[in-house]
């Protein structure tokens, strides 16, 4: 016998983090920071009737970041660009989540020269990797609906807070991994 025994039927208990998770999930708005050729390929499934992104409520790119809360790097990121990037990032309300279209945005790509970014991690924190040369547009689906389950579980309120207080001890106490590092 338990408390659930004293519960009439017909009463629906959740956790207020489960209610706001299924709402967030419900109702991504992503941006787009096409770059490269994997631009094409978000176009296509954003627009194309074959992919019809409307079926999960997220046929509109915003082009705002001011109304956005995913924000999608496609294609390789320029140390020029890299700032305008960030900046578009600062200015996206939380909670926001980051995508990494490409090889390219992922790690640099094919790029070994001193203009690409090796990779947009460096400047933004990304949720999900998307691999390929361009990646397809199944593939991207693919990460938005793995994105979709991680809001969905993500922790908020006193919870988020407690988490990231843990994650950033551990940071701090982390061993440097360069020499430069542990002299300062």
């Amino acid at each position: 016998m338990g408390w659930e025994d004293n519960v009439p039927e017909g009463i629906l208990l959740t956790t207020v983090e489960a209610v706001a998770g299924w709402l967030r999930k419900a109702s991504m708005w992503p941006a787009t920071f096409g770059l490269a050729c994997c631009a094409i390929e978000m176009m296509t499934m954003g627009g194309s009737p074959r992919y019809d992104s409307g079926r999960w409520g997220q046929e509109v790119f915003r082009a705002s970041p001011r109304q956005a809360d995913l924000l999608i790097v496609s294609g390789r990121v320029s140390h020029k660009m890299a700032p305008v990037v960030r900046q578009f990032y600062d200015q996206m309300p939380n909670p926001k989540w980051v995508i990494a279209m490409g090889a390219c945005a992922s790690t640099g790509g094919m790029f070994n020269n001193y203009a690409i970014l090796a990779g947009v991690d460096h400047i933004v924190p990304v949720d999900i990797y998307v691999p390929g040369c361009p990646p397809r547009p199944d593939m991207l689906i693919d990460a938005i609906f793995k994105l979709r389950q991680k809001i969905a579980t993500a922790p908020i309120g006193v919870h988020l807070r407690a988490i990231e207080a843990a994650e950033e001890s551990v940071a701090l106490g982390a061993v440097p991994l360069t020499k430069e590092a542990s002299h300062v």
